[in-house]
């Protein structure tokens, strides 16, 4: 087989749900995968054993390609296939927190993975983070480039969380951009939405620039741009923010958290010095109605009044026998 092919994974519990064969040595290489090609960011792989040659019929081919190169440069391997479009990648090796790692990429998601910007590294608005994780959530921000640490629990709504006194003050939900327009498709997206809007503050943000909606394979682009548009004219109070890569995501939402903690802590400050106020007591007196006001009432009850100067005092006590209270 000299070809490049795309499978589903066998492994309904994989949260990789693909596998790819790569037509390199005298076996070829088998990786499990989180997506069909690095179109807006890197892709991580796996190496995979669920494959072999007599389960091959079985499994359900996405795509099958052929291949001009498939050679292994160094720590990585260059593939470029036998088509105008989306023809040429990379799987590179490597280690991260002392674990292996590979990642598909073209050169495009290379790029875009490293902005030229530096993330700030100043507490978010000066105050030292814990942030809560959902239990649910799969490969979880560490938030490491930021001053915050983090711990797992059950939030009510969203990803990443702040909690004050057991009250979850704010949260963010986050989406890779295939995630989101799987969410959208799907019509779970108005229900995220409302649930996130059930609190006091609340946030999306999507792990991509908003340019690639136009560019989605899975959901047409303007079906996609509308259901976005609706549900933030829907829920307007939970913003949907776009960030261009996942470490920005990253540091939006810690910025974000970390501003609605001190605004939260400033509104419970603010709740309780309102409580400690004393009471005015006695109610205001009566206003005393204004020339303007008693010749209108004088001219309306038939009372012989002039235009101009002084209110005689028997219109002002009868407008006071008028209104005792």
């Amino acid at each position: 087989m000299d070809d490049f092919v795309i499978a589903h994974n066998p492994d309904a519990d994989s949260s990789l749900p693909y596998l790819l064969r790569l037509p390199i040595g005298r076996d070829g290489v088998v990786l499990k995968a989180r997506d069909t090609w690095p179109r807006t960011a890197k892709v991580f792989c796996h190496p995979s054993q669920d494959w072999s040659a007599a389960s091959f019929d079985e499994l359900r081919i996405v795509e099958r390609v052929p291949v001009r190169t498939c050679e292994r440069r160094g720590a990585a391997i260059d593939l470029v296939l036998d088509r105008g479009r989306e023809n040429r990648s990379q799987f590179v090796f490597g280690k991260a927190r002392g674990r292996d790692v590979i990642f598909w990429q073209t050169a495009r998601t290379a790029k875009q993975a490293r902005p030229s910007v530096h993330v700030p590294t100043r507490r978010a608005a000066g105050q030292q983070l814990e942030i809560v994780v959902d239990s649910h959530e799969r490969y979880a921000w560490k938030f490491t480039e930021q001053q915050a640490t983090t711990v797992k629990g059950a939030l009510l709504a969203g990803d990443y969380g702040i909690v004050h006194d057991g009250e979850l003050v704010a949260s963010v939900e986050r989406k890779s951009l295939a995630d989101l327009s799987g969410t959208l498709s799907g019509g779970k997206l108005r229900y995220l939405m409302a649930a996130l809007a059930s609190l006091p503050r609340a946030a999306l943000v999507v792990e991509d620039r908003y340019s690639q909606v136009f560019k989605s394979r899975y959901v047409k682009p303007g079906v996609f741009a509308e259901g976005l548009a609706e549900a933030q004219v829907r829920f307007p109070r939970v913003p949907i923010v776009f960030c261009e890569t996942r470490q920005l995501a990253q540091e939006w939402t810690y910025r974000f958290l970390g501003a609605a903690l001190v605004h939260h802590l400033e509104d419970v400050a603010a709740r309780a010095l309102a409580a400690d106020l004393p009471a005015a007591g006695a109610p205001l007196p009566r206003r005393e109605p204004t020339p303007a006001e008693l010749r209108s009432w004088a001219i309306a009850e038939g009372i012989t009044i002039s235009a101009k100067g002084r209110i005689p005092a028997a219109v002002v006590d009868a407008w006071r026998s008028a209104h005792p209270d």
